[in-house]
């Protein structure tokens, strides 16, 4: 059985939320007792790495930097 979980409680204690998603857990995020969205783990099989960032600098590109080189490449 999946595990529901409130929204406020859920933004309260997401790490909590996110260790028992990494150990295999998935949960259901509820608001006003309506389905909102599903937690679940991710699958590594079929993903692939599209860019490596660190490739360019060691510890990566910070966000805000490419979202500005890509609004400068439009």
């Amino acid at each position: 059985m999946q595990k529901s979980v409130g929204l406020k409680e859920f933004r309260t204690d997401v790490e909590k939320y996110a260790g028992q998603v990494r150990r295999g857990g998935s949960m259901l995020v509820m608001k006003r007792a309506k389905p909102l969205f599903r937690i679940v783990p991710v699958e590594e099989e079929g993903w692939e790495t599209l860019v490596d960032f660190t490739q360019f600098r060691k510890n990566g590109i910070p966000l805000e930097e490419l979202v500005s080189r890509l609004r400068a490449m439009a």
